[in-house]
């Protein structure tokens, strides 16, 4: 099967949910944010510190004997490999972020800051363990490089998740929030693609991401998250 094939994601969040207690997996919009952040270090993690960690989001802790990971790591694997060909070649992705539902059931209010937050927030934390897990690589790059393609995807966390980084605060605070969940998306991407000139710089001239545009949110409904409690839009 090509790499770049779709995956199931239904199939992939029941082998997540399958995944044996004590250990908290990531669902499939987090593991998408944290493969993001394993793609973008500067040399590529083994599969085995990357995968601990998609079974187990609190500690890293390993599978109890005779639990197969198999299934999770080959779809991991493959989406892992389509991030990491469109971060190389600067080109656009498209995140697994999918659009909340009301009370009714309905897709909820695409422009409303909640909702944008409700819908972003598992990936963004998932992109947080991935960058946060391997202190030796993207994190350890320069700071003041790094900044702007932080304070990107780190505005929807919630300030107080992001203690002792005055600066990153700073740089937050100074960004229009987005007006519609697509516009947070496109956030998402460009931002994770400025963070890739920085962690994995190319040589020779560059060229401006291909942008195919983002899907409309939607996809299988996610288990637990929540939002970032993040600042209220300034519009």
């Amino acid at each position: 099967m090509q790499a770049d094939a779709p995956l199931d994601l239904d199939a992939l969040q029941a082998l997540l949910d399958d995944v044996p207690a004590p250990l908290e997996p990531l669902d499939v919009s987090m593991l998408d944010g944290y493969l993001t952040a394993v793609a973008l270090q500067p040399k590529a993690p083994p599969p085995a510190e990357w995968l601990r960690w998609v079974l187990d989001s609190e500690d890293g802790r390993a599978p109890p004997v005779g639990y197969n990971a198999e299934p999770i790591r080959a779809l991991a694997m493959r989406r892992l490999q389509q991030l990491d060909a469109a971060i190389r070649h600067r080109q656009w992705f498209d995140p697994w972020v999918f659009e909340p539902v009301d009370e009714d059931g309905d897709d909820a209010d695409p422009e409303d800051w909640e909702t944008i937050l409700a819908a972003v927030y598992p990936w963004v934390a998932g992109f947080a363990l991935g960058a946060d897990a391997f202190p030796r690589g993207l994190m350890a790059c320069n700071n003041a490089e790094l900044l702007e393609g932080l304070a990107g995807i780190y505005q929807f966390l919630d300030p107080e998740d992001l203690e002792d980084a005055d600066e990153l605060l700073e740089a937050i605070e100074a960004i229009e929030p987005a007006a519609h969940l697509s516009e947070a998306v496109e956030v998402l991407v460009s931002h994770s693609l400025l963070l890739a000139d920085v962690s994995r710089p190319q040589k020779g001239p560059q060229k401006a991401p291909h942008k195919s545009g983002p899907r409309r949110p939607g996809g299988p409904p996610r288990s637990g998250g929540g939002g970032g409690g993040g600042r209220p839009p300034r519009r």
